[in-house]
């Protein structure tokens, strides 16, 4: 991930902000790629290389009848989602797994007062992130183009922690999803502070297949607690650990996008970025 990646991220965000804003319009390829001052060519190769597709069908993946459709499906198997990701069988899909610790008590006593925290900043295909871990696993991770904000706000969840800018096997682990490497998965391990209800509801997230996507409403009965939709969009928007644990697969069930910690923008490339893993060419 280079700074390159940094720049046209931006100017893919800008494209699609322009195209959505003049959709009646149906602002054609050289127009859009004029709006990010690129040639139409270099434009459609940079957008192709990010996104995997074309502007065209990329569009398609984010637009509010192509949720109605994933939300329509029906729910995923574990052997659906195994056949989707090349494996055998359910359990080794189950290996995959991000794997979740929850802190202890003492561990997070007195605002992380015994943790020893490394962080470090990457670029990814959605922007700047900080990436943070203990000695256990990965603790945070949040996009932030301010490099200075980024670490405020890891600090703010652990005051009296240790911090240390070195990046370690865990972040790289954890980093390697964005360059579309899924073969680490099962070595990514997870540290989190939060409440038996969130962890639960940060495990039911993993869940969802990439190109699919879930509902409050479907995720609070897959908790077993079919009433506590409410509690379920607070336990997400609450989420420490950007992309890995996939909020951002979670939508209104009307199909919109909804609100996202880190930008609904950023929420709807994502989106679309990962259908157009599972679903172009098919």
């Amino acid at each position: 991930m280079s700074t390159q990646d940094e720049i046209d991220y931006q100017r893919i965000a800008k494209a699609i902000d322009f195209i959505q804003s003049n959709f009646k319009l149906q602002p054609n390829l050289d127009e859009v790629a004029e709006k990010v001052n690129l040639s139409p060519a270099h434009f459609q190769k940079i957008f192709t290389d990010w996104a995997g597709t074309s502007p065209k069908k990329f569009l398609q993946f984010i637009s509010l009848e192509h949720a109605k459709s994933l939300l329509k499906e029906e729910k995923a198997t574990l052997f659906d989602a195994a056949l989707e990701t090349g494996l055998s069988s359910t359990s080794r899909l189950h290996d995959l797994f991000v794997k979740i610790e929850g802190m202890s008590p003492a561990e997070y006593k007195n605002g992380g007062k015994n943790l020893k925290i490394n962080y470090n900043f990457s670029e990814s295909p959605f922007g700047k992130i900080i990436t943070a871990s203990t000695e256990k696993g990965i603790c945070y991770m949040a996009f932030e183009e301010n490099s200075e904000k980024a670490f405020r706000d890891l600090v703010n969840r652990f005051p009296n922690a240790s911090f240390y800018e070195k990046q370690d096997e865990f972040q790289r682990n954890a980093l390697s999803i964005f360059n579309k490497d899924w073969t680490k998965l099962s070595t990514i391990k997870l540290h989190l502070k939060g409440t038996d209800f969130q962890l639960k509801v940060w495990e039911s997230l993993l869940k969802i297949p990439m190109g699919k996507l879930s509902t409050y409403g479907n995720l609070a009965n897959e908790i077993g607690n079919p009433k506590a939709s409410r509690a379920v969009g607070t336990a997400i928007g609450s989420n420490p650990v950007a992309f890995l644990i996939p909020c951002h697969r979670v939508i209104q069930s009307s199909g919109k996008i909804g609100g996202y910690m880190w930008g609904s923008d950023r929420k709807q490339l994502m989106i679309g970025w990962e259908s157009s893993m599972v679903y172009d060419g098919k």
